[in-house]
Parts: structure tokens; sequence; C-alpha cells
């Protein structure tokens, strides 16, 4: 069984390469890592750092170009700013949720990001040979319609179109998708997984900032069990 996993660079795909590395060995293992126009490099600095802990071949693509007109603060071509806290919080400050968790999208947001992803994933997946595409959404980013391309439902459409697409070749595995964060870094702290060498901060700078959306997440999840994220400044 050959597998590509969608590495980022962050927590929840690291231990997703873990878990496949783990299940099938390091050279029957892929890593895609994506530029899509982030504002720092650190993320995909990251990801070569977990393939090569692993071991395992890596490709990078550049998919900056069809990202270049949205406004997600995220991107390199946005003029605005990384939000701070929880995404709860900012929907609630912009009046973004009426309690249906159905009603806008947090800024961070980059239009239809995951189904890119998984498209160019498993074209590349099926040249490649593999028969098992891997990503690795959690339930926390599903939360509140904060990314829509997070959810089960997102989940469950994508895997039927891939599987149709592929002439049945190409299976999609998203072992984290009813998973809170936490119970990731659960399940990576017993695989070993060196978190101090990922990145999860929406910020480039030496050390995460502490207060975006995903470093509050990400802390939180290391405190859950009982940890201190290897990355913050002591």
């Amino acid at each position: 069984m050959k597998a590509l996993v969608l590495a980022s660079g962050g927590i929840d795909s690291s231990t997703a390469l873990a878990m496949a590395v783990k299940e099938f060995g390091n050279k029957e293992v892929m890593a895609l890592s994506l530029y899509y126009g982030q504002k720092h490099d650190k993320e995909l600095e990251a990801a070569k750092k977990i393939a090569d802990h692993y071991g395992v071949e890596q490709f990078f693509l550049d998919l900056s170009l069809i990202f270049k007109d949205s406004a997600s603060s995220l991107l390199k071509g946005s003029d605005a700013q990384i939000p701070e806290g929880s995404y709860a919080g900012q929907k609630s400050d912009n009046g973004l949720d009426a309690g249906d968790g159905s009603d806008g999208l947090i800024s961070t947001y980059v239009p239809f990001r995951n189904g890119l992803f998984l498209s160019v994933a498993a074209s590349i997946a099926q040249a490649k040979g593999c028969e098992k595409l891997i990503y690795a959404i959690h339930s926390d980013d599903a939360a509140g319609a904060a990314y829509p391309d997070c959810t089960p439902e997102f989940n469950d459409a994508m895997k039927r179109s891939i599987l149709e697409g592929t002439g049945h070749e190409i299976s999609v595995d998203a072992p984290f998708v009813n998973m809170t964060k936490s119970d990731i870094v659960k399940t990576g702290l017993e695989l070993g997984v060196p978190y101090e060498l990922t990145w999860s901060c929406y910020e480039g700078g030496e050390y995460p900032c502490g207060k975006c959306a995903t470093c509050i997440d990400r802390e939180k999840a290391f405190a859950d069990n009982g940890q201190s994220d290897p990355c913050r400044k002591s």
C-alpha cells in the first residue's frame, strides 16, 4: 500500500504522516507540501524537516496564482492583519455567528483550499501509484463552520468524488475528522512525533505569536495533555 500525505508542517499533518509511516513504512509513504501564497515560509520549512525526519519522499508545488484574487488574511497579497483570538471569538466579535454555525467566514479562510489541495493531491497520488490519500482535517477547525472545508460533510463528498474520479483507485483517509487537536496531540505524543520541528502559527516570527487562533488551539492541545508547546518561547 502506497500513501500520499498532505504535509503542511503543522501538528495535525505531521501526526498523520507519523501514523502513515508506522502503518506502511517510510518507503511506501510520500509527502506533498503546497505553497498557496502564505505570508511566510515557516510551515513549509517545518514540513521539510518533518519529511526528512521520517525519511519520506517529498514533493513541493506552488498553487499561489490560483489564490491571487483572494482577500484571505493568510495570504501575501492581502493587506488584512492576521486576527487575534479564538475562531469562535472572531465570529462573535464580527457578528458572523447567528447560532447555526453557517453565518459567514472568518478572515483566515482561503477559498475552497482543501478542495483544491485534495484534487491536486489525488492527481499526483494516482500518477505516483498511490492507493491512499491522507489529510489531517479535525473537528476543532470544523466547529462553527470556521473552515467549511474541514467538516465531515465536506470530507464525505470529496471521498466520493475522488474515489469515482480515479476509477476507484484512490481512497481518501481523514483519520482526525471527528477528533480534536488535543486528541491528535495525545496520539502524536504516543508516537513520538517531533513536535519541536513543527510550525502552526499564522505569523512568521522566530517564535509562535501565541495570539492567533491556531496558536491558541495548539497551546490548549498541549496543555490538555499535560505538556507545554515545545516551540513556545520559555
